[in-house]
């Protein structure tokens, strides 16, 4: 008798032990989704950081640390380095997300031992050794790119009729007269730089393809979410897709966070 309740005890310990990991799982899933806590933003030519204000306090309310990059647009170089002091400020495992130049940022910089994955939305991706333009030979010069204007300095930007029709042809005019006021003019030297480390080839990706987007064409995206191996979305979407699609882009990223 005594033997049958010291097995009825023990059985009862194991599943009140079980009960309570299963309460601390549930506890896990419904507070933060992931042990990568941190995520790095970074936006691309023609935009500034202001480019991911839809997507940042949806992530915020998921329990994210957000921060976005200011990337200077002066070099691959000076991007690199703007993108590395965010990382290094944060405190735990990165999730580095680009948007469109970016991509090639990213792929430089995500090799940091810090950064647990990448995110590519509307980006691109070139391999170790080839150039953003390199990358994109083959494929057809987008609208959005034939509109584009180079200053005496060397740098690049887009008229604001081009904005509206080519970069954010979704969003409405109101938004679209801020963001070609507030654009960041990209230097042209970037787009002809070489990246020289390909982060993609080791470490997990995803990939937003947008496929109304008219700066990068839709075909060249989705041939490089397969070059990298990439888990991929596809939102009807401008360019412009964290802002024309924010809740799908928030929940892609902070799924990508979960699964790390």
């Amino acid at each position: 008798m005594r033997q049958k309740f010291k097995t009825i005890a023990l059985v009862t310990i194991a599943t009140l032990a079980a009960s309570a990991l299963s309460a601390i799982g549930s506890a896990k899933t419904a507070g933060h989704p992931s042990a990568v806590k941190d995520i790095v933003l970074v936006h691309g030519a023609f935009a500034d950081g202001s480019s991911w204000s839809k997507v940042i306090p949806l992530l915020r309310a998921r329990g994210f640390t957000v921060t976005a990059v200011q990337n200077p647009l002066t070099s691959l170089k000076d991007d690199v380095a703007a993108t590395k002091r965010a990382i290094d400020n944060q405190d735990g495992r990165v999730l580095l997300v680009g948007h469109s130049w970016a991509g090639a940022v990213i792929t430089q910089i995500g090799t940091d031992p810090k950064v647990a994955g990448l995110v590519f939305v509307a980006a691109g991706a070139p391999n170790a050794g080839q150039s953003f333009n390199e990358m994109s030979e083959g494929y057809p010069t987008p609208p959005g790119i034939a509109r584009v204007k180079t200053d005496a300095a060397g740098f690049l930007s887009m008229p604001p009729s081009a904005i509206a029709s080519d970069f954010a042809q979704d969003l409405p005019a109101s938004k679209t007269a801020v963001m070609a006021v507030t654009q960041g003019p990209i230097a042209a030297v970037c787009f002809s730089t070489k990246v020289t480390a390909a982060a993609w080839e080791t470490k997990p990706s995803w990939f937003i393809v947008a496929k109304q987007d008219r700066m990068i064409d839709p075909n060249l995206e989705r041939t490089l979410a397969r070059k990298i191996k990439a888990r991929t979305l596809e939102l009807d979407s401008s360019h412009a897709v964290m802002l024309s699609r924010p809740q799908q882009v928030a929940a892609f990223i902070a799924n990508a966070a979960a699964s790390l």
